[in-house]
């Protein structure tokens, strides 16, 4: 494992177990407080990046490098919530059946200096129809609960997803490969 000064700006599981896949423990995690509403009129991939940036400023005086990093499921120009109950993840899923959407991750790095890089990454997930009995069954699960749109492709919903294409990782919640390559051109020794 490289051990280095990070801050990881997320208090999502999801995120620090990715890093770990690639050999990165950060330093700490701190969550970030911060409101995710949408601006009126704001795009998706708009908001995926303001979100990540507001999630890495607070943490700038902390004298190490700061990954923050922001998951938006779209349909077309309108955002899907993160589901918190089961009313909320019944209406993503049955917007998601039989239909494409993307799934847009803004990921930022700061380092100590301020000095800012960032990637957005994008991929397309397409759900077959859903049932309502396959609907309720997941809903069972609860492995939506927190997750943007409503569902988590790692779990029982992967047999919902027809096609993907893209990053796998970036779905899950952080694009690994441009992850990495930001990681790597501030000088981290990266594997």
């Amino acid at each position: 494992m490289t051990s280095f000064d990070l801050v990881l700006a997320s208090a999502s599981p999801r995120r620090l177990a990715l890093l770990a896949q690639i050999g990165i423990v950060p330093t700490r995690v701190v969550a970030a407080d911060i409101d995710e509403t949408p601006k009126r009129d704001e795009l998706p991939r708009e908001l995926a990046q303001r979100l990540a940036r507001a999630k890495a400023v607070p943490l700038t005086a902390s004298g190490a490098y700061v990954l923050a990093a922001d998951t938006v499921v779209a349909l077309g120009r309108r955002m899907l919530p993160k589901a918190e109950d089961a009313h909320t993840a019944r209406v993503c899923l049955e917007k998601l059946s039989g239909r494409r959407h993307a799934v847009i991750t803004a990921v930022v790095l700061l380092a100590p200096d301020g000095r800012r890089t960032e990637r957005v990454v994008e991929s397309v997930v397409a759900f077959s129809r859903l049932t309502s009995a396959q609907m309720e069954r997941y809903i069972a699960t609860e492995e939506w609960r927190g997750k943007a749109g409503g569902y988590a492709i790692q779990g029982v919903a992967a047999s919902f997803v027809r096609f993907l294409s893209g990053s796998y990782s970036n779905v899950v919640g952080l694009p690994l490969f441009e992850t990495a390559q930001l990681l790597r051109g501030a000088g981290m020794p990266i594997p």
